[in-house]
């Protein structure tokens, strides 16, 4: 193509900055470097409190627009996780086009860095789905705006034992909110994701003797939990919305609780891992509350991965440090479901009021983001 020959866009540019504009981002950077076959978008939605720290997601996503609509809801989330949990964060995500398991190359990652290093440290970047510790060790050779590097590095390692233990402490406390006793034991728990944070939630509910159910699109990640965990029962994944339980975990990817699945729970309490569990959030966060189901926001319950890179990223990392902040959790989803009940408010409203006042005040002291 020539350099002055007008690009055919298969959509407008507009309908990015208006949906930027919907959502209150700053900044949307589209990632593309042929030779290592790169395709991402990193988010930033909001720098009020501090730099955006976010993982990087890879993902085969259908579309580029599946993937953009996910970079921004996962990058607001980040928003609400880092306000709501008291950290000196913004929100940022970034999402990399591929299947992991076959077009993951260093060459990509480093690529990656690159474009996460040009932005200065408006965005530091970490390990989601898709991704490994080793993958940010890659991703560090090209910008030192990268958390959760492997320990031989000084780093703190795989997040997801944080993420699983805030999960875990979320589901405790709506448990206590739920059935009187924070107690899990004998209790009915399904668990939707056997990747690194669902495993390891399903580690600390097997200590406490709950009754667990998995399911998982890969089978060898269904292997993995039930060698370990012989008493681990497993079920189809399509009918687990069916299942009578106590608590559906949903730790895969997003928007399992929508129109089609709401209606066919049959569950006392929602507490999870995945990001952006509600398809809508208003709406089908109030048809939970009206079908008497407690649901334990994510970007609430699932910081814990957040709360670990962000004391690694300070410097001077003290892992029981950051497991006590985590612990805290528990605290903070009993105060929140006890102020949705008390005002009766769905417990994601009250937990969106909570981060909202204090990016609220952030925000009056114009104090903007300044590159390094």
């Amino acid at each position: 193509m020539a350099i002055n020959e007008p690009l055919e866009l298969e959509a407008p540019s507009q309908a990015v900055l208006q949906n930027m504009e919907e959502s209150e981002h700053e900044e949307v950077l589209f990632c593309f470097d042929k030779a290592s076959g790169l395709r991402a978008i990193i988010a930033i939605h909001n720098t009020c409190l501090g730099a955006a720290l976010g993982g990087v997601r890879m993902w085969p996503y259908e579309s580029e627009a599946a993937a953009l609509a996910d970079v921004l809801r996962l990058s607001r989330g980040m928003t609400y996780k880092a306000a709501v949990s008291g950290l000196n964060l913004g929100g940022g995500k970034a999402v990399i086009i591929g299947d992991p398991r076959r077009h993951k190359t260093e060459h990509l990652l480093r690529r990656f860095g690159q474009f996460v290093h040009d932005l200065g440290g408006k965005y530091i970047t970490a390990e989601d789905v898709g991704m490994t510790s080793r993958d940010m060790e890659f991703i560090r050779m090209s910008t030192p705006y990268v958390s959760g590097l492997p320990t031989h590095l000084g780093g703190s390692g795989n997040p997801s034992p944080f993420t699983a233990f805030g999960v875990y402490m979320g589901m405790k406390a709506a448990a206590k909110k739920v059935f009187g006793s924070d107690s899990l034991e004998n209790k009915k728990i399904v668990v939707q994701g056997c990747g690194s944070v669902g495993q390891n939630l399903v580690g600390l509910l097997a200590k406490e003797n709950a009754r667990i159910w998995v399911t998982d699109i890969y089978e060898d990640k269904i292997k993995e939990v039930t060698s370990e965990y012989p008493s681990v029962q497993v079920s189809d994944p399509e009918e687990i919305y069916d299942m009578d339980m106590d608590i559906y975990a949903p730790c895969a990817l997003g928007g399992t609780l929508n129109d089609l699945t709401i209606p066919r729970l049959k569950c006392s309490i929602v507490a999870g891992a995945a990001n952006n569990q509600l398809l809508n959030e208003e709406l089908h966060s109030r048809e939970l509350m009206e079908k008497g189901i407690v649901y334990a926001p994510d970007f609430l319950i699932n910081a814990g991965g957040l709360i670990n890179v962000y004391n690694e990223y300070q410097g001077n990392y003290n892992r029981e440090r950051a497991m006590e902040q985590t612990r805290h959790i528990y605290d903070l989803t009993l105060e929140i479901l006890n102020t949705a009940s008390q005002n009766g408010q769905t417990p994601l409203a009250a937990a969106k009021a909570r981060a909202e006042a204090r990016l609220k005040t952030a925000a009056q002291l114009k104090i903007p983001f300044t590159r390094a």
